[in-house]
């Protein structure tokens, strides 16, 4: 079962919600996530595959800077071009192969993708279709965010004199390595069909292979 008891209680006219990065590629969760409310919305926030790899291995960079390179982790043989799946950064970006999963116990309509690019560079447009897929007023709007140049992402203001506004967290806006590009490329033409896929299923096309 899922722990439903261990989310706060609400009132009528308030929305608990949950969030673990995790759920989307974990096998179990879609059929404990219907079992515990077969009538859950479910949000996720997608970005390009290829970004998302180099990014949680600059992650994991940071806390064992003694691992192999990105190019050696993401082949199984790279002279035949053989990209290693069962590696988890890229795996997780093979979104088609994950929402087969959920699609086997919520309807699409239940489910909201969102693009991890528009997030940053339109943060309330990508904000109001979370309001509306919730059913909420569109409250959140330009007049709430600011960039910051120095993190190359947009901050949340806070309400008049209610202090700092709020900014994604030191780990957010580090430099990347620099990869090989012909790495890069390979990735690119690995993705693309589960990308399209992924369009296909979602009916929106995120861009990632323009």
């Amino acid at each position: 079962a899922f722990p439903r008891d261990l989310m706060p209680r609400t009132l009528d006219g308030q929305i608990t919600m949950e969030k673990t990065p995790s759920y989307f590629v974990t096998r179990e969760a879609p059929a404990r996530i219907s079992a515990m409310s077969k009538d859950t919305k479910l949000i996720v926030v997608v970005r390009d595959p290829v970004t998302r790899a180099i990014s949680d291995y600059t992650q994991t960079l940071s806390k064992r800077p003694d691992i192999p390179t990105f190019e050696s982790l993401t082949f199984k043989n790279r002279t035949a071009g053989l990209i290693d799946t069962s590696w988890s950064a890229i795996q997780i970006g093979i979104y088609a192969k994950h929402l087969e999963r959920w699609l086997r116990h919520f309807p699409i309509g239940q489910m909201l993708f969102v693009s991890g690019e528009r997030l940053i560079s339109d943060p309330a447009g990508e904000l109001g279709r979370v309001q509306d897929f919730l059913g909420l007023k569109r409250i959140i709007t330009d007049k709430h965010f600011y960039f910051n140049k120095t993190k190359g992402f947009p901050c949340l203001k806070k309400a008049e004199g209610s202090g700092k506004p709020h900014c994604l967290g030191k780990t957010k806006g580090r430099p990347h390595p620099e990869i090989d590009r012909e790495v890069v490329r390979r990735l690119r033409d690995f993705y693309r069909p589960f990308n399209l896929k992924f369009y296909q299923m979602t009916g929106q096309d995120f861009g990632w292979d323009g």
